[in-house]
This record gives C-alpha cells, structure tokens and sequence, in this order.
C-alpha cells in the first residue's frame, strides 16, 4: 500500500468536566484512545494519526501521532473541516476518542483498505462514532455544518449522497465508553487494549449488581427487564444470543437527537406508571416482572421534566445516590439500590453495546468455568 493512499486517523477526544465521577469516565476514554491509536498504527494501515483534545496530552507526540490541541469556541464541524485543510487530508477515518475500545489492528486495518479503495465506511450511519471517506470539496462543506460527530454520517449520506458501508452490528462495533456504566461492564469483561484493561481493574466502582445479573443470560428459567431507547438490533440481539427470556419497553429512540428531551415533550409509558405509583411501588413491579432490570434513566428524567447534569447522571449511573442533587434522580436511584432484584441504572449505551458486551462475557466466564 502506498503511504500517500492511505487514510489519516483522526480522533476527537475532549475533556468531561471536572467532578471526580466525570475523571472517572474521562480517564476510561484516555486509555481506550491510546490503546485504539497504538492499535491503528501497528497496522500499518494509516499514514498518521491527529489527536484533537482540549484536555491534557495523556499521549506525547510520537512516529505517527500528532496532537493538535484544541483552543477557545468549540464546534465540531468546523474543527474537523478546519483540520482537514491544515493538514491537506485527502482520506480520513474519524473516531471519537473512547469510541470503539474493543477494535483491535485488524479491525482498524479493515477501516482503513475500505477508504483507501475508495469506499466509505461508519460503524453507524445514524449515530456514527467512526466513519471514513474520500475528502471532496462536497463532502468538506457538509462537514463544516454537522453540529456533532454522531449526526455526521446520515449527513454525508442524505445530503451529500455518500454511499456508506455500514459495520456489522456487533458488540465491538457498537461498544463505547460513555457513561460508568460501561466501566463498570469493563471491570468484568477485560478488554484486550493493556492500559484500559488496567484502568477499568483499579476503577474504584462497585459491580455487585453486575456480578448478580451475569448469570441470569444464561439461564432458560430467569427472565431480564430492558426498557429505554433500545434498537433494532439489540432486540435481535438478544432473542438470539441470550438463554433467558427478555421482558423489552423500547421508548423514546432519537429523543436527543430530534430535541425532544430538550423541548420537554418526551413521553413514556413506564413514566406514566412511575408517576402513578411512585418509585418504591416501580421497583417492586419490576422485582415481579423479571429478575433484573436495566433501566435507561434518561428516559425516564426527559419524561418527568427532570434535566440533571452529567454528573448526576453519572452519579445515578453508580447507584450514589446520596450525593444527588437532582431531587427525581435522587429518589429515583435510592429507590432502585433498595430494590428486591439487581437493577442496573445508565443510558444509551446501557441498552446496545454495554448490554451485549455482559452476555459476551457471562458466557465466556461459563466456557472458562468461572460462572
């Protein structure tokens, strides 16, 4: 392969606030990119790679790797157009740092043949967290105006006619890190990347829960209560993948992204109940319907009017609850660490990558005779 074909990696990695509870997940992220870049590069698939981040350099430039740090107003079309002129970019593959931890070299050296044979490329053409293609001057103005990374793809597709190749659905290709809850699946699951598999061990997080629901996928006589923004593909995902029996409340898919969380017009059937019979009583009903539960609090927050920060959406996500500020969240989630069955509280990722990288790993603890 000739060094000028191949694609620049370029990944997007900014800071998450300052509480301890957003480090937490910041410092996951650090590690999973630095396992994901020495992954691309010892490939060989990648003319270089650029590292965009507005926080501190957790890697040294080094053969191959540029860090461009970020100053002032952030939007992110218009960064990423901005680095694509300053650096003559001809084919890019974009990540977004902590996006894809458990890609190993051949997975980014599979990325990258695809652009560098003129192909496109995205792990999700709806909520895209990595996507490649061939810089043209059409596809660089559409760039310039997508607001964030996860719209970048249907917008290249849909407006710019970019024909896309959409990844496999799988755990590796769905799997990031955006929320405690993913940390907390790492911490059982040992990812291959060395410096996350070594950050998720020591994360100072609490996995009882976890550890309790683990077993319930394999067995044909329990049964697992998913309710929030859960895809397609997760459904199937389950129903195939899974010994149990899976109670499903899909709600509110794309509330984000089509600004009704925002706009306070999110609604949601288990909301309505939650709202009827307060949170003791909603616990206990789950407790008789399943034999746990995974709960994308998001939705239920956007239906109750409820907008708490990130860190207590973190916080919630731990089961915390006594460090709560936002008084829904905070009777939500005591309410649920008193409940009769494990009952594990996050968002988006929760119901997609996190919640199939748990069946992965039940049943590869059972085949290693540890479950």
């Amino acid at each position: 392969m000739a060094p000028d074909s191949r694609p620049t990696l370029v990944v997007f990695l900014g800071g998450l606030g300052d509480s301890a509870v957003e480090r937490l997940v910041a410092g996951a992220r650090w590690a999973a990119t630095r396992d994901s870049i020495e992954a691309a590069l010892a490939s060989g698939a990648y003319d270089r790679v650029v590292l965009v981040t507005d926080a501190r350099p957790a890697i040294a430039e080094a053969n191959g790797v540029t860090v461009d740090a970020d100053a002032g107003d952030f939007h992110f079309g218009r960064r990423l157009a901005g680095l694509i002129g300053t650096y003559s970019l001809t084919r890019i593959v974009y990540m977004g740092g902590g996006s894809i931890p458990l890609f190993g070299a051949a997975d980014f050296a599979s990325l990258a043949e695809t652009v560098t044979a003129g192909g496109a490329v995205t792990n999700n053409r709806y909520s895209s967290d990595v996507i490649g293609w061939a810089i043209t001057a059409d596809t660089l103005r559409l760039v310039e105006q997508a607001e964030r990374d996860n719209s970048l793809a249907s917008l290249l597709a849909e407006e710019g006619g970019l024909d896309l190749k959409e990844l496999s659905r799988s755990v590796q290709s769905l799997f990031d890190i955006d929320a405690p809850t993913d940390l907390a699946v790492l911490k059982l699951a040992e990812p291959v990347g060395p410096r996350l598999r070594e950050y998720a061990a020591a994360a100072d997080i609490d996995i009882a829960a976890y550890e309790r629901t683990l077993p319930l996928f394999l067995s044909r006589e329990h049964q697992v209560i998913v309710a929030g923004r859960v895809g397609s593909h997760t459904w199937r995902y389950l129903e195939t993948e899974t010994a149990c029996r899976v109670r499903l409340f899909a709600e509110e898919r794309g509330m984000e992204a089509d600004g009704r969380a925002e706009a306070g017009t999110a609604r949601s059937l288990l909301g309505y109940y939650l709202d009827a019979v307060g949170p003791e009583r909603f616990f206990d009903t789950l407790g008789e319907l399943g034999d746990a539960a995974f709960i994308d609090t998001r939705v239920l927050a956007a239906h109750a009017g409820s907008q708490p920060s990130r860190e207590d959406r973190f916080l919630s996500d731990l089961g915390r609850w006594e460090a709560l500020t936002d008084p829904f969240l905070r009777e939500l989630t005591m309410a649920s660490a008193s409940a009769s069955i494990p009952v594990l509280l996050g968002g988006h990722s929760l119901m997609s990558g996190a919640l199939m990288l748990m069946n992965e790993t039940a049943w590869r603890l059972r085949d290693e005779g540890r479950l």
